[in-house]
């Protein structure tokens, strides 16, 4: 069977998180942590986490379809963010942490939107999801000290702090779909 390589993109809070999880999932093949969903070209950092660009955190997932389907995808994603606070998510306040999803195919953003109009009704009865679903304009890969930062960075206070608590709850709740 060929490789059906897509990719998606997810902001919800510290990409650090995001990433973290998303590199463990079967049939993801790459994660690498960036900025999207702002005005400003190039942006670093610094200036995204000003809250001046536009720009969220976010990764971009690398994924083999003919193992892991957008919608599992998206059901892990739900499940290792809150998509029902504004630009927060735990500590991590600021639009460049708000809960997106970008995807360059109109296809796609009409999947992403269907499945969040189920999962409004079903799951988060008593929350409005907010999460901003739109389409990539641009993918700004972040600074190289930001890539693989959980597995690198293990010890590091917010990895023990937040990452590990998080991860350990996810592989519990979805461990059929973790490496």
């Amino acid at each position: 069977m060929k490789s059906q390589e897509n990719k998606i993109y997810f902001g919800g809070g510290c990409f650090w998180c995001i990433e973290a999880f998303f590199e463990q999932v079967n049939g993801v093949n790459n994660v690498t942590s960036g900025y999207s969903g702002g005005f400003k070209k190039k942006p670093t950092y610094k200036e995204v986490i000003s809250g001046k660009t536009g720009h969220a955190e976010v990764c971009e997932i690398s994924y083999n379809s003919n193992i892991i389907s957008l919608k599992t995808l998206l059901e892990i994603f739900f499940i290792s963010h809150d998509p029902t606070t504004i630009n927060r998510q735990g500590n991590d306040i600021g639009t460049q942490y708000r809960s997106i999803i970008l995807s360059n195919k109109e296809e796609e953003l009409q999947e992403i939107k269907n499945y969040v109009k189920k999962i409004q009704i079903n799951i988060f009865k008593e929350k409005k999801i907010v999460t901003e679903i739109k389409k990539l304009n641009k993918f700004y890969a972040a600074e190289d000290y930001h890539q693989d930062f959980y597995s690198l960075n293990k010890k590091y206070p917010y990895c023990e702090m937040v990452i590990t608590p998080k991860m350990t709850e996810l592989r519990k709740k979805l461990k059929k779909y973790f490496k």
